[in-house]
């Protein structure tokens, strides 16, 4: 059976009130897991309400009884491993097991330039993407003292105490669609591995290049789950779908197109989960058929 989570971009206009009401809905109608993007800004102007991730996730923990939660992703060109390791085990204790960390290596140059942060090329973004993967692994997942030598984080006989009541502590879900870098770091390192805005056909692809990976690193295909992240607008009719659709009159993308146009081009270029009830369960059927979990 396929999970279906709940993800928001939270540097869109999330505040406490809005953050609350969705929480208590992911929680009351059933979904598996409610999971929130990390970032301080959009790419482009103009800059919206942006709730701070790790305190969000908290009150969360705090106020559920059932549903997963995690960053998807939280990107370690700003977020310190050595500290995010920390704050997951705390939040993983906090909600009994419900925490999955979701970690990438940053994108946006926005919002590096505008806080201040180094975000690099794209060598550096994956160098340290993959130190902070083996930082956080072996702090999570180590009963000893971790010392650890790279060229940008170091540790010195750390131990993250309290222990994880979990044991090996949350969950490690690796984001991102790069075949080459990111799944190879995926069967290294992760628990669950999650791309987005791709067809069927394409996770296919990844998910079995994934299942050799794995099995390259001594690891098994069931080892790690596999899931995507797609838009979705749904509308039980034409009217509700047009409501559903009225920004793209201000989108210079889509503006001009009619709404068949509109839902043709989301769902052939943008790959989302679009129309009536029937035709978004088709469309998760045919990403479930295609492995995602």
């Amino acid at each position: 059976m396929v999970a279906l989570s709940i993800m928001i971009e939270g540097q869109d206009g999330l505040t406490w009130s809005r953050w609350q009401a969705l929480v208590a809905a992911a929680e009351d109608f059933g979904y598996a897991g409610l999971y929130r993007s990390d970032h301080f800004t959009n790419p482009e102007p103009p800059d919206k309400d942006a709730l701070e991730m790790i305190v969000s996730l908290t009150w969360l923990a705090d106020h559920t009884q059932r549903i997963a939660f995690g960053p998807l992703v939280a990107p370690l060109s700003f977020r310190d491993p050595r500290l995010l390791a920390r704050q997951a085990a705390a939040l993983d204790d906090l909600s009994g097991g419900r925490m999955i960390l979701g970690v990438g290596a940053g994108w946006q140059a926005r919002e590096h330039g505008v806080y201040g942060y180094d975000l690099g090329d794209t060598a550096a973004r994956m160098g340290r993407f993959e130190e902070g993967l083996a930082v956080i692994t072996r702090l999570l997942r180590s009963d000893e003292p971790v010392t650890f030598a790279g060229q940008f984080y170091q540790l010195h006989d750390a131990t993250l105490l309290p222990r994880p009541q979990r044991s090996g502590g949350p969950r490690i879900l690796v984001g991102g669609n790069g075949q080459r870098r990111t799944l190879a770091l995926a069967a290294r390192y992760a628990d669950v591995w999650n791309c987005f805005s791709v067809s069927a056909a394409g996770f296919r692809e990844r998910t079995q290049t994934l299942d050799r990976l794995l099995i390259a690193a001594g690891r098994t295909p069931a080892d790690v789950r596999r899931t995507v992240m797609l838009r979705a607008y749904l509308g039980r009719s034409d009217e509700e779908l047009e409501w559903r659709l009225a920004w793209r009159h201000d989108d210079s993308e889509f503006r001009g197109l009619s709404l068949a146009e509109t839902v043709e081009a989301l769902r052939t270029q943008k790959h989302a989960l679009i129309g009536t009830p029937e035709q978004m369960i088709a469309g998760i059927q045919t990403y479930a058929a295609a492995g995602a979990e």
